[in-house]
């Protein structure tokens, strides 16, 4: 009910009143002259005032009272902070970093009382505040008085209807108040006993509830890791976390009060939880992030203190660090490439760019994390010889300048249908290619022109040649097809049966809900793909750049939790993606509740069940650095998951680039980008649909195709020399 007597009916209610300024209680507190600092109106308040009076003061040293401070001394009027505490900002800072902001800001002209408790606002002749009066008898001059001592949540109609408050409007984790109708977030909010005051925390709360009020239901909000950063100018001052540390922490300090800076980092064990930075916070981000991922820090710990720079992420400075690094660092997790490996390669091979050293050694090849370090090591070594990456799309190999867009929109616009073509059109440096663009070439071609552009096999990698997984050893892993993970009591005996028959070492089951049989010589294979293909068993496609497992819980068919019946759905989007070639491997999941027991938010495609349908979740990744799927859309029922699935893969088919996955394509066009195609133009997703079905259309299975054709089988046969 509105206070003029309009009612509006709801089925949900969103609270968001916000805070109020702490006003202290004493006498004068409603004098002309006396604001607290919340909003624009007090801001226009402090500027009139700053051209007509002289003297100001402000109550409270936090992070606003310091800011509306400097403010006014820039305006030219003679400022006191005023505070109850020992030091400034001791919410957000220790004292001797409050010490060091206290000595800048007094050289800017601030003056500050420490340990002052406010008792009275004196009126003066022209009924102005004109002064500020202590409870210890002193009084100091005041034409305007601005109180900035905190806020207070704003809760009174929530109180007032009956809604449990206790130090703001008491919320669980889905941001729900005592009434599950009524949601609050922001600052009038109350979440596990804490009042945040800033906006950061109020964007996490409002994602949640969005996705709530929604009905997606499957957000948590499970309180704010903060940060403070000081917006004073020439001054730097950063703090996250539990600063003050205490008993079970440790503290790495350094302090330099000559050269104005201070750095606090507390740990717990092997984890930051705090840090204050004052006069260099370059890396204040960084450890913010370190911080609220609970990284482990073991191994960069000795170098923490000097910041990002010193340890390899991401940036290309410090090349003193990066040439005092002994060579049996390690360099390149990923890849496990040492320092001295890489200094030898640069020497040897005469190398000058970073490319080239992940040709020579693998290192900065697979997540890129340690780019940065590999290209401080290069440069360090080489000096001015060093040749820095450019910034222009990377070329498809040495054999071309031409970037992966422009090749595929050449095949596209020109209509190329074969490999010779496109290298004669876009001018090839070489005439056959190489290992890396023949195979890029071959998947623009029938990506883009299927059942026109022929599959060229000898321009795959030896797994999809080979239709199987080479091991180490030289015999390869053999992977059926489960439907969703389904199987039979027949097909696990066929399975069993063939494992015992051609004496397979080791059967094991797969992360995607498979047996794989491994140890096969090449020879056998024909024999075991037609053995299983007696019973029905096909190509798992575990070898390719292709669609590999849709991984499934058992949901509504059987579990007392499940809101859709997930392996159905499964099973329907595996059979429709079946021989479906991609830029890189695709793997999907359905769970058939929010409890996501198939994993669904790090596939390429993730399906999580709901009660009025489905949501559909995209690029996901659970490799060398796992990635949270993004949500897409939310559908109602099984033919729309069809339909959106299979446009968005499709779409990916089209723009993304070869040996691209699902993640890294969505992060270069952006998720808007695909809603747009996929979601908000249902003409051009049933197209996309459309163009998918046409180019999986009387696809073979590529293991019959390989039993059943001897020119085929033959490839597979010892040859005999004499």
């Amino acid at each position: 009910i509105a206070g003029d007597g309009t009612e509006a009916e709801y089925d949900r209610l969103l609270l968001a009143p916000g805070s109020l300024p702490f006003i202290l209680p004493v006498p004068g507190k409603d004098l002309p002259g006396v604001i607290a600092y919340r909003d624009i109106a007090d801001t226009e308040a402090m500027i009139e005032a700053a051209q007509y009076h002289s003297h100001a003061v402000v109550i409270g040293a936090g992070l606003l009272g310091l800011e509306a401070a400097n403010g006014l001394a820039l305006r030219g009027m003679d400022v006191t902070v005023v505070h109850l505490g020992d030091w400034i900002m001791e919410r957000q800072l220790d004292k001797p970093a409050a010490d060091m902001l206290m000595k800048s800001l007094e050289a800017k002209g601030l003056r500050f009382a420490l340990g002052k408790q406010t008792a009275e606002l004196v009126q003066g002749e022209s009924g102005r505040v004109a002064a500020v009066k202590f409870k210890d008898g002193g009084t100091i001059p005041a034409d305007l008085v601005v109180m900035a001592v905190g806020i207070r949540p704003n809760f009174a109609l929530a109180q007032e209807s009956g809604i449990h408050c206790d130090r703001g409007i008491v919320v669980n984790d889905t941001l729900q108040t005592y009434d599950p109708r009524i949601y609050a977030v922001g600052e009038c909010a109350a979440h596990r006993g804490i009042a945040y005051g800033l906006v950061a925390p109020l964007f996490e709360q409002a994602k949640v509830c969005a996705n709530h009020l929604a009905h997606f239901g499957i957000g948590r909000y499970q309180g704010s890791v903060t940060s403070t950063k000081l917006k004073v100018t020439g001054i730097d001052v950063f703090s996250a976390g539990d600063f003050m540390g205490g008993e079970g922490t440790d503290e790495i300090v350094l302090n330099d009060p000559s050269g104005g800076v201070y750095k606090k980092l507390v740990l717990q064990g092997n984890q930051l939880v705090g840090a204050v930075l004052y006069g260099d916070t370059a890396d204040g981000a960084w450890y913010f992030q370190l911080l609220k991922d609970r990284q482990c820090v073991k191994d960069i710990r000795d170098h923490l203190m000097f910041g990002q720079n010193h340890v390899g992420d991401v940036g290309h400075a410090g090349q003193s660090k990066a040439a005092s690094m002994p060579d049996e660092a390690e360099v390149c997790g990923c890849n496990g490439v040492c320092k001295g490996t890489i200094v030898k390669a640069i020497k040897e091979h005469g190398l000058f760019t970073i490319d080239d050293v992940r040709k020579h050694t693998k290192a900065s090849s697979s997540c890129g994390s340690c780019t940065g370090l590999v290209e401080q090591i290069l440069a360090s070594t080489v000096g001015g010889a060093y040749q820095p990456a450019e910034s222009k799309d990377k070329p498809v190999c040495g054999c071309t300048d031409r970037s992966h867009g422009e090749v595929r929109a050449a095949i596209r616009e020109h209509k190329l249908l074969t490999i010779p073509a496109v290298m004669e059109f876009m001018e090839w440096k070489t005439p056959n290619g190489c290992a890396s663009c023949r195979p890029a070439l071959n998947y623009y071609l029938i990506s883009t022109w299927p059942h026109e552009a022929k599959d060229d096999p000898q321009s795959r990698f030896i797994n999809e040649r080979a239709h199987a997984n080479i091991q180490k050893d030289g015999t390869y892993s053999v992977v059926p097809r489960m439907w969703g993970g389904l199987t039979t009591p027949a097909e696990l005996r066929v399975i069993a049966e063939v494992a015992e028959k051609y004496e397979v070492p080791t059967v094991k089951m797969t992360g995607g809900a498979r047996i794989d049989l491994l140890g096969i010589a090449k020879e056998k294979l024909p024999m075991v793909w037609a053995d299983l293909g007696a019973a029905g068993l096909v190509s798992g496609h575990a070898y390719g750049k292709s669609i590999r497992t849709v991984k499934t819980c058992v949901g509504a068919e059987h579990c007392r939790f499940g809101t859709q019946r997930s392996m159905a759905m499964g099973v329907k989007l595996e059979k429709m993606l079946f021989g479906m070639w991609s830029p890189h491997k695709v793997k999907l999941a359905v769970s058939g509740c929010p409890r996501n027991c198939a994993e669904a938010g790090i596939k390429d495609v993730g399906v999580i069940g709901v009660d009025s349908g489905y949501e559909i979740y995209v690029a996901g990744n659970g490799g060398i650095k796992t990635e949270v799927a993004e949500f897409l859309c939310k559908v109602k029922n099984d033919e729309e998951v069809m339909d959106v699935s299979g446009a968005f893969l499709q779409l990916y088919r089209e723009e993304g680039f070869y040996l691209e996955r699902t993640c890294h394509y969505v992060a270069r066009v952006g998720l808007d980008h695909v809603k747009k195609l996929v979601v908000d133009d249902a003409e051009n997703r049933k197209a996309l649909y459309e163009r998918l079905l046409f180019a999986l259309q009387d696809y073979e299975d590529p293991w019959q195709a390989a039993v059943q054709k001897p020119a085929v089988r033959r490839e597979y046969e010892i040859l005999e020399v004499s």
